[in-house]
């Protein structure tokens, strides 16, 4: 996994071309990504584990713009280990209030779900909770 094109990328990160050519924009790399003679641009093995981990980033609902912090503390290289561990705890307190609102509203959903298995198992569920009130 020594050079690999942009094609090569897109199918191991999951990224669709747009996308890495949007992160590679938005500076959200660690270094500049080299190009051919014809312009094609070369990827290597730890560009694909960092955008491995750019993209559970983003998927765990980090914004753009901490992500390019982060990008860049990590590409200023030693001496801001706290600073980036600081944005990561950040975002861990994001994820698991976000993670506990969805409990809250599944252990709501699993509820109803009973309320009309319930409803349909015993022939009551006529009306349920429909726009008119039944006569």
């Amino acid at each position: 996994m020594n050079e690999l094109s942009i094609g090569d990328v897109a199918e191991a990160t999951g990224l669709g071309v747009h996308a890495l050519r949007f992160f590679e924009r938005e500076g959200l790399f660690l270094r500049p990504i080299p190009r051919t003679a014809g312009g094609r641009r070369v990827y290597g093995a730890a560009d694909v584990e960092w955008l491995l981990l750019c993209k559970r980033l983003r998927d765990s609902g980090m914004p753009i713009a901490t992500v390019q912090r982060f990008a860049a503390l990590v590409r200023s290289g030693p001496g801001n280990e706290a600073q980036r561990l600081a944005l990561l705890e950040e975002h861990q307190r994001a994820v698991e209030d976000k993670i506990a609102d969805l409990a809250a509203s599944l252990g709501i959903i699993r509820d109803k779900v009973g309320v009309y298995r319930g409803h349909l198992a015993a022939g009551t569920a006529t009306g349920l909770w429909s726009p008119t009130p039944p006569e």
